[in-house]
């Protein structure tokens, strides 16, 4: 089997994704942008968001260029190059999605002028660019350094360098756009009485902003690294697997999870085409045959690539394994996409019960809605663990480590359509802000609320497939590491090794509660800002006068770029010092205590965030009182607590735990 043109079948498949990424966004500028009001306010979007992400990658720079230099003097130059490759293309993944989707969310406004499934169209293909862009980069980025170098070892710190990008974008972006929602929330819907949208608001601009750097470039830079630290932790571990079996110098192993993201990139592009609705239908069911169909030809390709590529067996973990079993874990890992998705919809959609009975829970009052949201959020992180344990211990039982890593990877191959979903989200949000600062028909933002409504539920949907993803690259990161650093057991009967554990449990709360600080300092400065203009600026409330959008814009800016070093450091020091003060079974303790309670602080305050905020949606829709009343001001109390935990800390963790497993590759060859 000639396996020199394999890897050329991947690259041709991540420029295919990038060719398709620029169809649709040419297919998006194409559309109408709207009138000048609507144009002017997008502008004013469009320009807040590139000038944050333009200010935080040069803040990111010198912390790039320290590692980048200490890589080439402490290990090799190719690792730097690959760490420095990392960086620069999760960078550039976020710049193109983002210059697209500020500019697809006043051409979504004058859709929805016209039609439901117009809107849906140019929303969803304004993300399908970020979403192709983060796989076809990602892909085309390992394999290229794959056939640069010829060394996986080498090429492991690409994904560390998308893993630093990633962390600081979720950070930085969360900070930004959580400042901006809690001065829109708590000042013009609550004591001013006025909707967040409103153009009297002057938050609002760097709310709309917000969703953009926040659910648009960090989501993409936080899969991009998940895509990248999978298939380079399964190419170590299948490369070593089918290496020690003595079967075509480990190339099978090292060349399915890239072909496996090819197909599901490919997938991807093809599914993307199913994504059309009717008027009166429901766009959620449009955007589920998306990512519906992007699982179903991934798993059918999957199985043909296995069959032709896998010998009848081989022994790995002491398993005899056959192409069959490598599709199981490949199977579980799609399986566990669509049941993360499912729960993850259940306990945060305004359409089930849980959100429904925490808005029931806020007649009484605040108090009662914090108390419901927390119970039904911490029940909520049970079932994906159990859905994660099936899926490791079927995908191991299956063919070992090697499952494992293909059980990531099958679910990371979906990327491309789980992005572009996710990116709908922002547009559709701006869609909505854009139709109510322009004034326009009440049509309009009907149609857009209804884009909107799914914009959150898909929004939570991703962020749970984020967080299973980043669960099950963790665990592909660790057995990498495990190979890497010769470390065969973990005996938590060692001091050194339960010390590694207690503190890599307690990173995850210390990140967590430097993230939530960093949001209540921005807020308040956004909150004194807000309140100083309603005071200072006459005319506001009369519509004469108009806010200052711009001061906000600075404040969320200067404040996240500001708060997000510390937690980032603490990310990024603390494995080093746990690695090389203590040693590789420490190492291996510190990963296994921050994977676990990483992903079950992250699925709790995901859902928390998810579910206080629709069971807001659902009391604004008319429920239980409607808009104004005692029992939507509590709601909104809830979901404003809600917002940093889904939009700040929640989603950071996911980088944070890839950080840890990312460094670790790094360090292990020193730890032997």
């Amino acid at each position: 089997m000639d396996f020199t043109s394999m890897p050329y079948w991947a690259v041709g498949a991540g420029i295919l994704g990038l060719l398709f990424a620029f169809y649709f966004a040419k297919s998006v500028l194409g559309e109408n942008p709207g009138n000048a009001r609507m144009q002017e306010i997008s502008k004013a979007i469009q320009e807040g968001a590139m000038a944050f992400l333009n200010r935080e990658y040069r803040t990111l720079i010198p912390i790039v260029l320290i590692i980048f230099v200490v890589l080439w003097w402490g290990k090799d130059w190719q690792t730097a190059v690959s760490f420095l490759a990392g960086s620069l293309l999760s960078g550039v993944a976020g710049y193109v999605g983002m210059s697209i989707t500020t500019r697809a969310n006043s051409r979504t406004t004058e859709a929805a002028r016209t039609s439901l499934n117009k809107a849906l169209g140019v929303a969803f293909r304004g993300g399908a660019v970020m979403g192709l862009s983060v796989a076809g980069l990602g892909l085309l980025g390992v394999t290229v350094l794959y056939l640069v170098f010829k060394n996986v070892e080498v090429i492991n710190s690409f994904a560390f360098g998308a893993s630093a990008i990633a962390l600081f974008a979720r950070v930085g972006g969360g900070i930004y756009t959580k400042a901006a929602d809690v001065g829109a929330d708590l000042v013009g819907k609550v004591e001013a009485g006025i909707p967040e949208d409103d153009p009297r608001n002057p938050a609002t601009i760097a709310d709309n902003v917000g969703d953009n750097v926040g659910d648009t470039a960090g989501m993409g830079a936080d899969l991009f690294e998940s895509y990248a630290a999978t298939t380079i932790a399964a190419m170590l571990i299948g490369g070593s697997a089918f290496k020690a079996a003595n079967i075509g110098e480990g190339m099978p192993g090292i060349m399915l999870p890239l072909l496996v993201g090819a197909v599901g990139l490919v997938a991807a592009i093809i599914a993307s085409f199913f994504v059309r609705t009717g008027e009166n239908a429901n766009p959620q069911t449009a955007l589920n045959k998306g990512l519906w169909g992007t699982n179903l030809i991934t798993a059918i390709a999957a199985y043909v690539l296995v069959q032709w590529l896998m010998p009848a067996t081989i022994t790995i973990s002491g398993i005899n394994v056959t192409p069959n079993d490598v599709y199981i874990a490949i199977f579980s890992g799609l399986v566990v996409n669509v049941l993360i998705g499912l729960l993850t919809e259940y306990y945060t959609s305004n359409q089930k019960k849980p959100a429904q009975g925490i808005a029931k829970a806020s007649e009484t009052g605040a108090a009662t809605n914090i108390i419901a949201g927390l119970a039904v959020v911490l029940k909520s992180t049970a079932l994906p663990v159990l859905v994660i344990c099936a899926a490791t211990y079927i995908s191991y039982s299956a063919a070992g480590i090697f499952g494992i890593a293909m059980a990531a990877m099958a679910m990371l191959s979906t990327a491309g359509m789980v992005v572009a979903i996710d990116s709908f989200g922002p547009v559709a949000d701006n869609a909505g802000g854009i139709a109510e600062m322009a004034e326009l028909e009440p049509n309009v933002r009907k149609t857009t609320d209804k884009l909107d409504s799914v914009g959150n539920t898909t929004a939570a949907v991703a962020k749970g497939f984020a967080i299973g993803s980043a669960a099950l690259t963790a665990l592909a990161l660790f057995n990498a590491f495990s190979e890497l650093a010769h470390l065969e057991t973990i005996d938590i009967l060692v001091p050194t090794t339960i010390i590694g554990v207690f503190l890599g449990a307690a990173v995850p709360f210390l990140f967590s509660a430097f993230a939530m600080e960093a949001v209540g300092k921005a807020a308040f400065e956004m909150i004194g800002e807000v309140r100083r203009q309603f005071r200072e600026i006459p005319g506001i409330m009369e519509g004469t006068g108009k806010p200052d959008y711009r001061a906000c814009v600075d404040i969320s800016t200067k404040a996240a770029l500001r708060e997000m070093i510390v937690p980032g450091l603490l990310a990024v020091l603390t494995p080093l010092v746990v690695g090389f003060g203590l040693g590789k079974n420490a190492m291996g303790g510190y990963l296994a205590g921050g994977t676990v309670s990483g992903l079950l602080l992250a699925i709790f305050m995901a859902n928390a965030g998810g579910a206080w905020d629709n069971a807001k949606k659902y009391i604004e829709a008319g429920n239980l009182g409607g808009k104004g009343t005692p029992t939507h001001a509590a709601a909104v109390i809830g979901d404003t607590v809600g917002d940093p935990f889904k939009d700040t800390s929640g989603p950071s963790l996911n980088a944070l735990i890839k950080v840890m497993g990312t460094i670790s590759l790094i360090i292990a060859p020193f730890l032997r």
